[in-house]
This record gives C-alpha cells, sequence and structure tokens, in this order.
C-alpha cells in the first residue's frame, strides 16, 4: 500500500483507513490488494466531528480499526462523498446504522476471533500473579528482586506473588473468549467457575467446570476474577464496587473486554480500598488515555493500551476481510452488507 497512490481502474475512489496507531496496516501481506486505489492512513485518532469531517472530507471508503472512532449521525452529515465503510472486528455500537442507510452509506461487516484476546488475558493473569511488571520496571531502575507492593495496606509478603496452581480462577461470561480462558485455567491446574446467565452456566457446567452458587460466592472465592462480557444495555456498570468488595486482598481482577461493565469509578476506589489486592486492564473508557490516568498512578493496576487483538495473525485476518469487502463493493458486488437498504438510496 502506498500512501497515497493514484489507480488507472478508478481514480475517484478514495480509501482512507483510520486509527492505525502503529503504522501497521500498509505493512500487511493483504494491503498489497488496495495498491490500485488511493488510500491514506491515518495512525493518530482525532475525536471532534469537525477534525473528522475534515479528515474524511474525500473519503468514498473508509476502514475503520475496530471501534477507535464513532460514527455518528452528525458526521455522517458531513461527508457526502461517503458510500461504504467497511468494519474490522464484529462490534458496531460505534456506529449510527441507521443514519449510514438513510444516506445510502453501506457498512460492511467485519471479522472476529477470541484467540488473541482469550490469550491476553492469560498473560496478564500470569503476568500479575507473578508481579513481572512491577519485577521488570524496578530492575531497570536497579532495584534487585524488588517489585514494590509493600504498603502498610497490602497483605504479608503480596510483593512475592503466587502461583496459578491450585488457585480459584473466576470467568464472568463463558463465550468464546471465556470458554478460551476456562481451558487455560484448567491446563495449569486452576479451579475454574463461571458466572453469567443461566445458558452460560448450565454449558460451563457441561465442560466440567463449576457454576458458582451465587453472584456474592463468585467474588468472595475467586483468587482471579477475569470479565469476559459482551458490552450491552443490560450489562453496562453490571460490577459494582460491592462486588469489587467482596474480593480477597490477594486477589486479581482482570478486564479486557470493555472498561464500561464496571461502574465509573468502581475500579479505583476498590483499588485503594485493597479489594482486589491488583488490577490488570486492557481497556479504558475514553481511549487513548492520558499520561496522568488515575489507573496508571496506581502502583497495584497494571495497565496495557488495548492491544487485545493487537498482534500480527488478527490484523492480517481482520483487515483481509475488511480489504475484500471494499473490493467487492467497489466491483459492483457488495457482500456482507449489514444495511442492504443502503444500497437502494439514489445518491
Amino acid at each position: 500500500m502506498q500512501t497515497p497512490t493514484h489507480s488507472r481502474h478508478n481514480t475517484e475512489m478514495n480509501i482512507v483507513i483510520l486509527d492505525d496507531y502503529q503504522d501497521a496496516v500498509r505493512k500487511l501481506p493483504c494491503a498489497a490488494r488496495l495498491d490500485a486505489y488511493t488510500t491514506k492512513v491515518f495512525t493518530n485518532t482525532v475525536k471532534g466531528v469537525g477534525q473528522l469531517s475534515v479528515r474524511l472530507r474525500d473519503a468514498d471508503v473508509i476502514v475503520l480499526t475496530m471501534d477507535r472512532t464513532t460514527i455518528n449521525r452528525q458526521l455522517v452529515e458531513k461527508l457526502p462523498r461517503l458510500k461504504l465503510i467497511a468494519l474490522t472486528g464484529s462490534s458496531t455500537k460505534h456506529i449510527d446504522i441507521q443514519a449510514c442507510t438513510e444516506r445510502g452509506i453501506a457498512v460492511a461487516e467485519g471479522v472476529n476471533s477470541p484467540v488473541a484476546s482469550a490469550e491476553l488475558t492469560w498473560a496478564l493473569i500470569m503476568a500479575s500473579m507473578r508481579r513481572l511488571p512491577q519485577y521488570i520496571g524496578n530492575l531497570k531502575h536497579g532495584a534487585w528482586q524488588q517489585s514494590g507492593l509493600k504498603a502498610a495496606a497490602m497483605p504479608p509478603n503480596f510483593s512475592l506473588g503466587t502461583v496459578l496452581r491450585g488457585k480459584t480462577l473466576g470467568i464472568w461470561g463463558y463465550g468464546k473468549i471465556g470458554q478460551l480462558v476456562a481451558g487455560y485455567g484448567k491446563a495449569f491446574g486452576m479451579e475454574v467457575q463461571i458466572w453469567g446467565s443461566d445458558t452460560s452456566r448450565a454449558k460451563a457446567v457441561a465442560d466440567g467446570y463449576k457454576a458458582a452458587a451465587t453472584r456474592q460466592a463468585f467474588f468472595a472465592e475467586s483468587d482471579v476474577v477475569t470479565l469476559q462480557l459482551r458490552l450491552n444495555e443490560a450489562t453496562h456498570g453490571i460490577v459494582t464496587l460491592e462486588d469489587l468488595s467482596r474480593m480477597k486482598p490477594t486477589s486479581l481482577l482482570v478486564n479486557t473486554s470493555r472498561a464500561e461493565l464496571l461502574q465509573t469509578d468502581a475500579l479505583i476506589s476498590a483499588l485503594n480500598r485493597g479489594r482486589p489486592g491488583l488490577a490488570a486492564v486492557d481497556v479504558f473508557e475514553s481511549e487513548p488515555i492520558l499520561q496522568g490516568h488515575a489507573l496508571l498512578r496506581l502502583e497495584n493496576c497494571i495497565c496495557t493500551p488495548h492491544i487485545g487483538f493487537v498482534e500480527q495473525e488478527s490484523y492480517e485476518e481482520y483487515f483481509s476481510a475488511a480489504f475484500d469487502n471494499v473490493l467487492n463493493f467497489i466491483k459492483g458486488t457488495p457482500k456482507h452488507i449489514l444495511n442492504p437498504g443502503a444500497l437502494q438510496v439514489r445518491r
């Protein structure tokens, strides 16, 4: 992919790829499919409708990187050239599909895989329980075998960390990612218990895992709690400060799903109170977060910059599917369109 590149076949078709923070997309094998078209990649995020409308005013096609940019009605109405939005990932919560349909803008569905997010969840569990980020950070500053984590309110020898074998892993949500994480926990000799809908718990029991008796017991008994829920109206703010306060002072909370699953500021309050003793989070209410974010200032919170799907195989899989959708649309054979009504709107 060259930026920009001019096409012999369709010079008027401008493609814009948003929010590629690491400038990785143009280096993917699948990027060569767009070489014939004028393509521009933006590596930073802008939030305001005004800034976005300037950035996108010449775009016929937008390729979104997951849900990093919101496409609302106000923005769509400022983009008269826009014909197609190609998604990566399966979420559509960041797009006003009704507004797109009314203006004849097709939205092409992306693909999704649970593997990268499940593996990141497990990496955070292992790194947190053995205090790796703290040990690594302190070693860079000359402190040998010091993890910190020695505040008076913390449990004795909290700084040493602990193995996973024999501990209880609590997973809230038993979808594709939750099932993979449960398998990892079993392989490491953990006791796995599931909380979630009646259907989730029944499936977990059928798979040989324990369903927690109650929500209260789930939080109180787990040494690690990981949230593997989809964000929707029913799950928004579903995890409360009361839930977190039931966790052990030695326990870990992991969230690689969505920040909004927790009530606002509940995690900061809980960590300051020492229940749970530690958290590892990959998601934040507003992203990218700024340097002074409250969670970054906490010694007992490990933060990663929303990298659940950020690895080479996922990028290739997600963008390959998106680029196929773009090319099919340009050729007049649109596929995987979420709002086929948009194709009937006269422009």
